[in-house]
């Protein structure tokens, strides 16, 4: 039987708070470790808690999510983190991905949704909403001059696996799409991390949209 997935949500919206508390601790398959209004103690929480996924909203009183997720990252470089949103401006969902934030939902999706979304992150995945991959993809098309792409040394498959990453699909997912192995994947991941100088999806995806790969 697999470990449930332990969820810790940030947000300041007492709404918000109360409803995915009840979503997750009643539903099979996640354990609700807590919810917070801001993240002011947000390294205390992680030290005692260690959750398999943070949501983390953005506008917070104290420290804001993007400074959040700095933070973790900074001590957690491994540290599943999506963000759960009202805002879908390209500044903010740059930044929260830059900052190593490996999700981005906003928050008029569907509760079923968002539990699709977590299961996916905890997987392996960089869930985004619809829109926020569309503005992610501009982002990646913008006219300023790219990097010179053979720099990092990518194979065409690599480039193709981190094409993938970017929107946001899962291990499964990839290998299915690439009618390849899973390990497969995960090796071609391996040398990307190795080849960009990363340790996640996230700082993968990130590398990428700033050096338009």
């Amino acid at each position: 039987m697999k470990e449930p997935i332990k969820i810790v949500l940030f947000d300041d919206n007492a709404r918000i708070r109360d409803s995915l508390a009840l979503l997750f601790s009643t539903h099979e398959g996640f354990e609700w470790q807590g919810a917070y209004r801001d993240a002011t103690e947000v390294m205390d929480i992680m030290d005692i808690y260690n959750p398999d996924v943070v949501l983390m909203d953005i506008d917070m009183p104290g420290i804001n999510g993007i400074e959040a997720v700095r933070a973790i990252k900074k001590r957690y470089p491994e540290q599943v983190i999506m963000m759960l949103t009202t805002f879908d401006d390209n500044d903010r969902i740059f930044d929260a991905i830059c900052a190593g934030a490996m999700g981005y939902i906003i928050k008029s999706k569907s509760l079923a949704y968002l539990i699709n979304a977590v299961k996916e992150a905890h997987e392996g995945g960089s869930p985004m909403s619809p829109s926020v991959a569309r503005k992610v993809l501009q982002l990646l098309q913008q006219k300023n001059a790219p990097a010179d792409k053979e720099a990092f040394h990518l194979t065409d498959r690599e480039r193709e696996v981190l094409n993938h990453l970017v929107n946001g699909k899962a291990y499964k997912m990839i290998a299915a799409d690439m009618k390849l192995s899973y390990d497969t994947v995960h090796s071609h991941i391996k040398n990307i991390y190795k080849k960009l100088h990363v340790n996640s999806v996230g700082e993968a995806v990130s590398f990428a949209i700033r050096q338009k790969l």
